[in-house]
């Protein structure tokens, strides 16, 4: 069976790295039907979110649609349900728009999207594919896929399961299977700009280290690793290897805690410089700066995830121990509470990796 359109339906967290694990499975079914055109439909909870002209841009996508479950924004914790005969609308709205083949929900559990995935298979004649997660959840969908459960036994993976894992649960239904597929992104055009203005400011052959401490939000506060160490963690990059440029990363929010960092760190040397970023780029022109580093460290947030899926050699420093996040490939390190010699060993090796590749 070929497929021109397909229609894939995701919900929940709209974080930059929960959003960007899915495109291993969007490159899985590219790899299928290399001429499919392929559109994400993203149940989101509140409009406005900066993922979203971020995901609208990504190579692999043919177009990113965002319908909001939620009124207000995302501060108001009381805002109301969007009736679900407006929900209804939009959506077959967009499938006669669209006209898919295939529609492939990715969620599961909960019951809105398996009746959006639903609407839009009758509204357009498409076959629907989905998890039958419970009983009778199987019943929406003209294709079912194994629960979770099951999909975890037949694999021999464990639970908690790794995140870019969950969206083959579904596609297992199909046939397809993610055989270590990575996660991927481009450099944007906008980003291209960016980063040659931003090159202009690094003094040629320096090694440029990119750094995104982050977590600037009270949700995230505990994946922040404490600045003192991160300081110390540059010391020590900087006391060998020849002089340094480190590009501090950070959306606008975050600038107060670039700055507790450099005032931590102390007089900058000639062995080392810093550029503060943050808040200068949006996520797209991010892309850019990551491209410019030979290193990126970050924490577990979005630019982790942003540069893992670059395949820049990445480290990622972890507060705590949590297998189901962290990517498994040869240009990705992910260390809990690392020690300034396991960041900088686990920095030597990346870049000598990167050389040899």
């Amino acid at each position: 069976m070929t497929y021109r359109r397909i229609l894939m339906v995701k919900s929940h967290s709209m974080g930059v790295g929960d959003v960007l694990r899915s495109s291993a499975a969007w490159r899985v079914l590219k790899n299928k039907w290399p001429q499919a055109e392929l559109h994400l439909l993203f149940l989101s909870k509140h409009a406005g979110y900066p993922t979203e002209d971020f995901i609208r841009q990504h190579h692999l996508l043919a177009s990113a649609t965002f319908i909001t479950i939620r009124e207000g924004t995302p501060t108001d914790l009381d805002a109301k349900r969007v009736p679900l005969d407006k929900i209804k609308e939009q959506v077959t709205a967009l499938s006669h728009h669209i006209q898919p083949d295939l529609v492939i929900d990715f969620e599961a559990s909960g019951i809105r999207t398996s009746l959006v995935s639903r609407w839009t298979a009758n509204s357009v004649g498409a076959k629907s594919v989905g998890i039958a997660q419970f009983w009778g959840r199987g019943l929406f969908y003209d294709i079912s896929a194994p629960s979770v459960k099951d999909y975890v036994r037949v694999q021999g993976l464990q639970i908690p399961m790794d995140y870019t894992e969950r969206d083959f649960v579904v596609l297992a239904a199909l046939g397809l299977h993610r055989n270590k597929t990575p996660i991927e992104l481009q450099v944007t055009k906008d980003a291209m700009a960016y980063a040659d203005k931003l090159k202009k400011q690094i003094v040629p052959g320096r090694r440029v280290i990119g750094l995104n401490i982050g977590c600037g939000t009270a949700d995230a506060y505990p994946r922040r690793p404490p600045i003192d160490r991160v300081a110390s963690a540059l010391h020590a990059i900087a006391s060998e290897g020849g002089p340094v440029v480190c590009l501090l990363a950070g959306a606008p929010f975050e600038k107060s805690i670039n700055q507790a960092f450099i005032d931590a760190y102390g007089t900058p040397t000639d062995a080392v410089e810093f550029i503060d970023c943050a808040g200068k780029t949006t996520l797209s022109e991010l892309t850019g700066l990551i491209s410019l580093c030979d290193v990126f460290i970050s924490s577990d947030s979005g630019p982790y995830h942003m540069s893992v899926a670059l395949k820049k050699p990445t480290i990622a420093w972890f507060m705590y121990d949590e297998p189901a996040a962290y990517h498994r490939y040869d240009w990705c390190k992910c260390l809990v509470h690392p020690s300034d010699g396991q960041l900088t060993q686990a920095m030597h090796e990346l870049l000598a990796d990167n050389l040899l590749a």
